[in-house]
């Protein structure tokens, strides 16, 4: 099932047969998922965070009292990634691009559906765990967001 809406603003390689099986096995939404540039992502992150940086990893979720009203098939949200911060942490980290960009969109799709780790009792980083074992992926998400 093709639940991704791709969205590809740069020459990196995107596994998305990977990607659709993480969204496949979370939601039967569609999600728009952009890849971008660190310039990009900064633009945005100040526009709706109001935080002059760019940063890994942005979600934008639709807006939930428009779902709750039965429009089955409205996609979850749009997920934004840095290029920039993949490369940067694969390659620090020790792993693929295309674990680090499954990591990172893992964070923002769990967004999507509501969890919040700046808000929550750690269900979200425990939802991360059980999705990172589950498809054998680096631990280091985990280790990152346990250090904010």
């Amino acid at each position: 099932m093709h639940i991704i809406d791709l969205d590809n603003q740069t020459e990196l390689t995107i596994d998305l047969n990977a990607l659709e099986k993480i969204a496949d096995a979370l939601s039967v939404q569609e999600v728009e998922l952009i890849i971008t540039d660190n310039t990009a992502i900064a633009a945005l992150n100040a526009t709706h965070r109001a935080k002059e940086t760019p940063t890994d990893v942005l979600s934008f979720p639709m807006d939930h009292t428009f779902i709750a009203e039965g429009t089955a098939g409205m996609p979850l949200g749009s997920i934004v990634i840095s290029e920039d911060f993949v490369k940067e942490k694969a390659d620090a980290l020790g792993h693929s691009r295309d674990a680090e960009l499954s990591l990172l969109f893992i964070h923002g799709l769990l967004h999507l559906l509501g969890y919040d780790h700046e808000s929550d009792q750690g269900e979200m980083r425990a939802k991360e765990k059980e999705i990172i074992e589950h498809f054998s992926l680096p631990s280091s998400l985990i280790i990152r967001t346990e250090e904010f």
